[in-house]
C-alpha cells in the first residue's frame, strides 16, 4: 500500500488532528469483559491510520474510568452515571478538551468514538439496557464535530482495481488513487508496482500476481473501475476474489452505456458491491472525515 497524500491545510504548516477516545489506545479503560480480540484489532487499525497517513491524534479523557475506575462492571448510563457527580466530570473534560482547540488555533477533523459505550458512543449507546441510536454523554457535549465509529475510521486501506493498459486508463486510476491519498486512505495501485508494461517474463508476473494478491487480502475496501463496454477481465477478478473474501466493494463506472435496462454492467458484478457514477458519488459513499 502507497501512502497517503499531504491534506492542503498540511502543506500550509497546520496540522490535521482527530480527537480518539481514550479506549482505543488503551482498551483496559473500558468495562470488565468486553473487549473482544477482533476489538483490539480494530483500535490497532485506527491508530496505523493516523500513523500512515500522518494524522495527529489527541486522545480524550475517559470520564467512567475516572468516575467508576478501571475494574468496573459493565452498565447502562441510567444505571451507573446518571448523577450531578458524573455531569461535574464531563463538564471539566470538556472544557479542558475546548481549550486544547484554542491552543492549537483549529478544530479537529472528526471525533473517534466506540460504538454503544454509555459515554463515548457516536452513532449507537446504552442509555438504558437497550442499545438506541445516538452519542454517548461525553461525546454529546462536542456535537459541533462529525464524529465516526473506531469500526468505520479504520476501514482505510483501499485496493484500486481498474484496467491499466493505456496512458488514458492509467492517468485516470493515478487521479483516482491521488484523490483518496488526500482524503488519509492508503492506497494500492496496481500499476505503481510493476504491473504496467506487456513486457514481463514468467517470474516477474508471478511476483506481480503474488504482490497484488497479498495487498487483496489485506485490503479493508475494493474501489473498482468498471468503465467499458464490459468490465476489465483482470479487475473482474479482483471484484470477484473481494467478495468472496466479504470485503466492501465500490464500482465506479463513468461510462454511460449500459448492458441493459436494468443493469449498468454485468448483474453478477453489479450484484456484488455498491455501483457509483462518479468521482463525488464515490467520496460520498466512502464518507471519509477529510
Amino acid at each position: 500500500m502507497h501512502g497517503c497524500a499531504a491534506a492542503e491545510g498540511e502543506k500550509r504548516g497546520k496540522i490535521m488532528y482527530v480527537l480518539i477516545a481514550a479506549c482505543v489506545k488503551n482498551p483496559n479503560l473500558r468495562a470488565k469483559g468486553i473487549t473482544k480480540p477482533s476489538d483490539i484489532a480494530m483500535f490497532n487499525r485506527c491508530l496505523d491510520r493516523c500513523r500512515d497517513c500522518g494524522i495527529e491524534t489527541l486522545f480524550l479523557p475517559c470520564p467512567e474510568t475516572v468516575y467508576l475506575g478501571a475494574d468496573r462492571e459493565p452498565g447502562s448510563f441510567l444505571e451507573r452515571l446518571n448523577t450531578k457527580e458524573f455531569a461535574a466530570i464531563i463538564d471539566g473534560m470538556e472544557k479542558e478538551v475546548r481549550a486544547e482547540f484554542e491552543r492549537r488555533g483549529s478544530m479537529p477533523a472528526c471525533i473517534v468514538g466506540v460504538d454503544s459505550s454509555p459515554s463515548c458512543g457516536v452513532n449507537t449507546v446504552y442509555i438504558t439496557d437497550v442499545k438506541e441510536r445516538g452519542r454517548g454523554a461525553f461525546m454529546k457535549r462536542f456535537s459541533d464535530i462529525p464524529a465516526y465509529d473506531v469500526s468505520e475510521f479504520s476501514m482505510y486501506r483501499i485496493y484500486l482495481a481498474a484496467p491499466l493498459f493505456s496512458e488514458a486508463e492509467r492517468e485516470f486510476n493515478a487521479k483516482i488513487a491521488g484523490i483518496l491519498r488526500e482524503k488519509k486512505y492508503l492506497v494500492h495501485l496496481p500499476q505503481e508496482v510493476g504491473d504496467d508494461s506487456s513486457t514481463r517474463d514468467g517470474a516477474e508476473t508471478g511476483r506481480i500476481f503474488e504482490y497484488n494478491l497479498k495487498a487483496l487480502k489485506e485490503c479493508d475496501i475494493v474501489v473498482a473501475v468498471i468503465d467499458g463496454a464490459d468490465a476489465d477481465s483482470g479487475t473482474a477478478w479482483e471484484i470477484g476474489y473481494a467478495f468472496a473474501a466479504g470485503k466492501r466493494i465500490i464500482m465506479l463506472r463513468t461510462d454511460f452505456r449500459r448492458t441493459g435496462d436494468n443493469e449498468a454492467v454485468n448483474l453478477m458484478l453489479e450484484e456484488s458491491g455498491e455501483v457509483v457514477g462518479s468521482v463525488a458519488e464515490l467520496l460520498g459513499v466512502l464518507n471519509s472525515p477529510f
